[in-house]
């Protein structure tokens, strides 16, 4: 893969291109999907990816394909060249610097070599195993929206014109149980899952469909409430997505465009000091991990926030530059140009159960699921349906459900008070149970 890239980019020099990189991905992934213990679904794909950016002094411009023959990979060169050369300088534009480059390509264990060796027998039992310790679990089960399993493998390839080149694999496999419960006239569905490097690490079926069916059996019964202002909590599903919101408004192409609610806080307090966030791509096997980033520099620990203070942006070299700092290793290849993205993600741990913090509140909100996208990153005002449970005497009483939580994101990180000590790297964005001491529940 990287032999491909290397002459890509002596061809590219040779047309008048003064930088070059290039990036090729190569995968394949399958899924088979049964629904009340029947297959319904099998599918298998694979694809492939090469794109290529180039620099003629200042100015840039990228292409991709998918086709590798030699005369589309011609057709590419010319292409990126000729669009160069018709694009405005950009005095920022380049790569980066040859000595900031990863000297190495460090194995993070990310590829499991026997996780993708299953009949398709074998996966229709994991997911079929799933389904059924689901709907067995309680007779209010009546129906299942079906159950899932999925796994991926790929291979990444990075060449800069520097002289850089390296490549990596990846897999990755997830197992989703989505029941439906209905009781009283009214249904109700919900879902569960587990997703891994390593397929032996899945979580058994079992154990996904009783979480499963626990999950969707706690939302008979929802009732609306009266708007208030109470303490919400945000279960590790719903706090995750505040972290990756914040994490959105702290990257470098919404700061250098000024849509972004972190804009010239850098340094300074933006959350209460039980917070701390970092995005760790040195993770062994974890999801987001990656031995280098979309520009071949060393992926690294980064920590976002700081006991409250916000200790860094997240950039990549472009967005680095017009924002007059350093990358911070973040850049990640988006279709034929570079974008921004975190790797390991997490808010790390307090030191509380969830069930202390369930049982700190008078009167609030369990949240459990989010709906919609009401947030104004220029502003922070954030604004969401959401699904839960009633917190009452510190108990958790009745689901809700029809409510929106409102407050401003800035407000909302200050006013945290809680946090749990039930972190799972579950996702590539992870946070454990959060308590916000004040937001509305808007309702009736």
């Amino acid at each position: 893969m990287t032999g491909l890239l290397e002459e890509l980019l002596r061809r590219a020099r040779a047309r008048g291109a003064t930088e070059a990189d290039a990036f090729l991905v190569e995968e394949q992934h399958s899924s088979v999907q049964v629904r009340l213990g029947q297959p319904e679904t099998v599918t298998h794909a694979r694809k492939q990816r090469l794109s290529l950016r180039v620099f003629v002094g200042k100015a840039a411009a990228s292409a991709s394909t998918s086709d590798l023959s030699r005369d589309s990979v011609e057709r590419l060169i010319d292409e990126a060249t000729r669009l160069a050369r018709l694009t405005a300088a950009d005095p920022v534009a380049g790569l980066p610097d040859d000595s900031e480059l990863a000297p190495a390509v460090p194995d993070f264990d990310l590829y499991d070599p026997d996780g993708h060796s299953l009949t398709l027998e074998e996966r229709l039992a994991l997911a079929t195993r799933g389904e059924a310790a689901a709907l067995g679990a309680d007779p209010r089960i009546t129906n299942s929206e079906g159950a899932e399993f999925f796994d991926r493998q790929a291979s990444y390839a990075y060449a800069t014109s520097h002289g850089f080149s390296g490549m990596y694999r990846t897999s990755s496999f997830s197992l989703t149980v989505s029941p439906v419960a209905a009781a009283n006239g009214e249904m109700q569905r919900e879902a569960w899952y587990t997703q891994s490097r390593k397929r032996e690490r899945l979580d058994p079926p079992e154990e996904v469909g009783r979480i499963a069916a626990g999950r969707v059996l706690r939302r008979l019964g929802a009732r609306k409430v009266k708007t208030v202002e109470v303490p919400v909590i945000f279960d590790p599903e719903t706090s995750s997505s505040l972290v990756r919101t914040l994490a959105a408004a702290a990257s470098g192409p919404a700061l250098y465009r000024g849509a972004s609610f972190l804009l010239s806080r850098l340094g300074k307090r933006i959350a209460s000091s039980a917070v701390t966030i970092v995005d760790d791509g040195t993770l062994p096997a974890a999801l987001g991990s990656r031995p280098f980033d979309g520009e071949g520099l060393p992926i690294r620990r980064t920590v976002l926030v700081k006991e409250g203070i916000l200790e860094s942006y997240l950039l990549d070299t472009y967005s680095g530059r017009k924002l007059g700092l350093s990358s911070t290793h973040h850049a990640t290849r988006d279709g034929s140009g570079v974008s921004v993205a975190t790797t390991n993600l997490y808010l790390a741990p307090g030191t509380a159960t969830p069930e202390a913090l369930i049982a700190s509140v008078k009167s609030g909100l369990y949240v459990t699921e989010l709906i919609g996208f009401g947030v104004n990153m220029v502003t922070g005002d954030y604004s969401r349906g959401a699904v839960g449970l009633w917190i009452k005497d510190g108990q958790l009483v009745y689901p809700v459900e029809e409510v929106t939580v409102a407050g401003n994101l800035l407000d909302m990180f200050q006013a945290i008070d809680g946090v749990g000590n039930d972190l799972v790297l579950r996702q590539r964005t992870s946070a454990p149970t959060v308590r916000v001491g004040r937001m509305v529940v808007a309702g009736e």
